[in-house]
């Protein structure tokens, strides 16, 4: 689960959402790295949010291990509502109410936008239909958003939705790893810029 490189508004503090804004220069410099690393973890799939800033960290990995990209718009970012293009000291102003109430872990429709529960179930939804059309223990990089892949790595998880804040935020162009557990998910890496590598100890 890999989220995208940096954009001038994640430069700048401003609200995303489902506004499509490009990566900036840091951005697409944080995809190539980045890219190389996880190439090498030789990917069947590519599955990617058709935002551009998702699109086209994707396509950075596509071309350098040769996986086949597929497009889906389930994986878009939370749609924000009025917040989307605000600073947080601009929403603090005007919505100080669903600023606090968010900050405790409540479920908040930002700025009248979507609920983080149906972005979870739609997030999930595009992992596992590709999966079910992938070959049994493919690995399969989901290029997506922040918010977008924090809850749905939580619903994956089956965690309660009051813990999905426990998960920290996913920097530019780190991700997390996602292993089969049986019929279940495991994390086996969160907000990592490391690949990786086998347990060895008394907690495998």
């Amino acid at each position: 689960m890999w989220r995208h490189g940096r954009t001038s508004w994640n430069a700048t503090g401003r609200f995303q959402g489902q506004v499509d804004v490009d990566l900036d220069d840091t951005g697409r410099a944080q995809a190539h790295a980045a890219g190389r690393r996880l190439a090498s973890l030789r990917p069947d799939l590519v599955l990617t949010s058709d935002l551009r800033r998702a699109a086209d960290t994707a396509q950075v990995l596509a071309r350098l291990c040769g996986a086949p990209v597929q497009v889906d718009p389930r994986l878009r970012e939370t749609h924000l509502g009025d917040w989307q293009g605000l600073t947080l000291e601009e929403v603090r102003a005007s919505f100080p109410g669903e600023v606090e109430a968010w900050s405790r872990g409540e479920s908040v429709r930002r700025g009248g936008g979507e609920a983080e529960d149906a972005v979870a179930a739609r997030v999930a939804a595009a992992v596992g239909d590709a999966l079910r059309g992938s070959v049994p223990g493919a690995t399969v990089v989901v290029v997506s958003h922040g918010s977008a892949l924090r809850v749905g790595i939580g619903g994956l998880l089956g965690l309660d939705q009051a813990h999905w804040k426990a998960l920290g935020a996913l920097s530019n162009c780190r991700w997390s790893v996602l292993a089969e557990n049986g019929p279940s998910w495991r994390l086996a890496e969160h907000n990592a810029g490391s690949l990786p590598e086998q347990v060895l100890g008394d907690d495998a």
